[in-house]
């Protein structure tokens, strides 16, 4: 099983660049990275997890940036988003920043697409809540055309594209309806979140990777209805509290890649936090 890590890099943390060297040389496959632009201090919308807002929310660093900067001290190891908020980004700025992280790292990199969960948050961006999702199926549509090998023009209900010269392509070829690089959804288990996977993914990003032997038959039949390959589905739980335990009930259903959760915390609390990590890494 392939052992990622996810962090909230913030300016108080290790840097993107001494972590992705660590990870790398201790054998850990990938760092995906989670997005914020700003919490508004007057909110309403509750933390998912209950009580206050960790600090970290509100100091991220941009996921591209810190990312970029990764891919520059490495060969090897995985660069993934967990998530980008898709209906906060302008589309084709985003596929741009996108294809070129992917193309300059060799094709490394996975998108992990969120809808969000702070309404205050998204309304900065000009996100209306209750149309947010159909907002971010129409935005990768945009982007898909934009990442086609061919130019190819799109109209959508929220966006559209002239055929255009997008340059550079990412480096994945075409998986059935999926244009781009690795796709990941993240969020929780049902019909609408599973509709997304379906129509534009390689599989689900499930947070937490709680409760997947209940949900993963219903991702699986609403896969095969969809005309997907049955052995193409990836699903990856992410933000995980590893134990012996559960990562063998992962690999009895089938899955390959977790996603640890690592402390948001400076160079030394967070290499401590790795090397209790490592026991999980195969053949460490």
């Amino acid at each position: 099983m392939r052992i990622a890590v996810t962090i909230f890099l913030t300016d108080e943390t290790i840097t993107p660049a001494r972590l992705a060297r660590e990870l790398e040389e201790r054998g850990f496959t990938g760092l995906y990275l989670p997005e914020h632009t700003h919490i508004p201090v007057e909110r309403t919308t509750p933390y998912p997890a209950g009580g206050e807002l960790p600090r970290e929310y509100g100091r991220t660093l941009d996921a591209f940036v810190a990312l970029g900067q990764a891919a520059a001290v490495t060969e090897r190891l995985g660069l993934g988003t967990g998530v980008t908020l898709v209906a906060q980004h302008d589309p084709i700025g985003l596929a741009k920043r996108i294809a070129t992280l992917d193309h300059l790292s060799g094709g490394r990199f996975t998108l992990g697409v969120g809808f969000g969960w702070n309404v205050e948050e998204a309304a900065d961006h000009g996100v209306r809540w209750r149309t947010r999702r159909e907002l971010v199926k129409d935005r990768m549509a945009l982007m898909r055309a934009l990442w086609s090998r061919e130019p190819v023009a799109y109209e959508g209900e929220f966006g559209s594209v002239r055929a255009s010269e997008a340059h550079p392509k990412p480096v994945r070829e075409p998986r059935g309806p999926v244009v781009g690089p690795r796709t990941l959804v993240g969020g929780a288990a049902g019909p609408k979140l599973f509709d997304h996977v379906c129509a534009y993914a390689d599989g689900w990003l499930p947070i937490g990777g709680r409760g997947l032997s209940e949900s993963l038959p219903r991702l699986r039949a609403a896969w095969s209805e969809a005309g997907r390959d049955p052995g193409a589905l990836q699903v990856v739980p992410y933000a995980v509290h590893p134990s012996p335990g559960k990562l063998a009930h992962y690999a009895d259903l089938g899955i390959e890649e977790v996603v640890v959760q690592l402390p948001s915390a400076g160079e030394s609390e967070v290499l401590k936090a790795l090397e209790a990590y490592e026991r999980y890494i195969p053949g460490r």
